[in-house]
């Protein structure tokens, strides 16, 4: 290990170890009130702790910037920035315990350019009385539908027929009504917006992070569905299982002690009082920001204002959302469902800096569908759809080309068995 790895290693560990301290003695003042809301303030700190490394580089930029300037700068990249305005045909659907789920369905344009660009994507094959192809989008952990702007202009702008949904809890879709949370149950969920927004005609899925493994969970429950109406999968930044072993960019010793000692007593605060910690997340508003910066992106090189657009989509997700879905991670596994996606066009795109889903996952989902083509986007991040629109629309582009003239993704660069793609 290089020194600039050693030291890194050495701050995240460090940092991990107070915040281990702070919130252990949180968690056991919570039984009065006033343990309550200290604990709450140290919770909200918490959601960060995994990200140490990059509480200390926000520490130094605090010292350098202002807060009234930081928060000028955020309200006029919101005011500015035209990400996640992009509204479809609303519809909503119910799910099997009640819950509400929102989607939005974009419907293709029948004439002029848009015709025409949309018969070039797609192989000149569509005609006006066959079913038109509906890309279905599912989004990640903590994010909602609008985090696929780039990829839903740009369809959009080639007439595809796309449904975007939120997954319960998220976005606009209602509070899930059961506590049983789970990626099975997120799986019938997509099965029901299905049936909702798209029963009939052909199916491209497309899943980033939770949402792929949404996907899977929707293969293992329905491969008739699978087999009759997909024509193609695309599969980023996720994973098929083994997610329990996962390391979040700290030492392995150091996950061991967060996940004792650490993630318990947050998530306990954040479902028991979730509006302290609530506070404690706004009033800690800089450092959240620098550790989901850390999180999503692999590049020091982005848009300012698709920061700031990642930041939203993710306080967006209230805290006990985010303590009861993350448990779910942990119990997915999914590997033997791929099989259902064998013998169609299947893209596999990964960030090679991603933390919360690390590119090998990805590989064994390319490794179970071998004739799959599998892309590592270079110095790229968790949210590669925001970080690398143009890599992955690019990606989906060729993915509905192939879907609809029926044919296999060419492997280009994965054209040796283990092989990587780079961009």
């Amino acid at each position: 290990m290089g020194s600039d790895n050693g030291s890194a290693g050495t701050v995240a560990a460090v940092g991990a170890a107070g915040a281990i301290e702070a919130v252990a003695s949180a968690g056991a003042a919570a039984g009065a009130a006033g343990g309550w809301r200290r604990g709450a303030g140290v919770a909200g700190a918490a959601l960060g702790v995994l990200a140490a490394g990059a509480a200390v580089g926000v520490a130094v930029e605090r010292l350098t910037v202002g807060r009234g300037m930081r928060r000028k700068a955020r309200l006029a990249l919101d005011a500015s920035g035209p990400y996640g305005t992009l509204r479809g045909t609303p519809g909503r659907v119910v799910a099997e315990d009640g819950t509400r789920l929102y989607y939005e369905v974009d419907e293709p344009g029948g004439t002029g350019e848009k015709a025409d660009t949309s018969r070039r994507l797609f192989g000149g094959r569509r005609t006006p009385a066959a079913p038109p192809v509906t890309v279905v989008f599912s989004h990640g952990y903590c994010l909602s539908q609008d985090s696929w702007h780039f990829q839903r202009a740009a369809l959009r702008a080639a007439g595809v027929r796309a449904v975007f949904w939120d997954q319960r809890s998220h976005g606009r879709s209602e509070r899930s009504r059961t506590d049983a949370v789970s990626i099975d149950l997120f799986g019938r969920d997509l099965k029901a917006v299905i049936d909702a927004a798209a029963p009939e005609g052909p199916l491209v899925l497309v899943g980033h992070s939770m949402g792929g493994m949404t996907t899977m969970a929707l293969a293992a429950q329905h491969p008739g569905l699978i087999a009759e109406r997909v024509v193609g999968t695309a599969f980023l930044g996720t994973s098929p299982g083994g997610l329990a072993e996962n390391t979040y960019g700290l030492p392995a010793a150091g996950m061991s002690l967060v996940r004792r000692l650490v993630l318990p007593g947050a998530f306990k605060l954040m479902a028991a009082r979730p509006e302290l910690v609530e506070k404690g997340r706004r009033a800690t508003a800089d450092l959240f920001a620098g550790v989901l910066r850390w999180y999503s992106f692999g590049s020091a090189d982005v848009d300012p204002a698709v920061v700031r657009f990642a930041e939203r989509l993710l306080e967006a997700t209230p805290v006990d959302v985010v303590a009861a879905f993350y448990p779910v991670f942990a119990e997915h596994e999914k590997r033997e469902a791929l099989c259902a996606f064998e013998g169609m066009p299947v893209v596999v795109a990964a960030g090679d800096k991603d933390l919360l889903t690390p590119s090998e996952h990805s590989e064994a989902i390319a490794e179970a569908l071998p004739d799959a083509r599998f892309l590592l986007l270079e110095e790229t991040g968790h949210l590669l759809m925001l970080e690398r629109p143009e890599a992955v629309t690019a990606q989906l582009a060729d993915l509905l080309t192939a879907a609809a003239e029926g044919g296999a993704l060419d492997r280009g660069r994965r054209a040796a068995a283990g092989a990587r793609g780079r961009a």
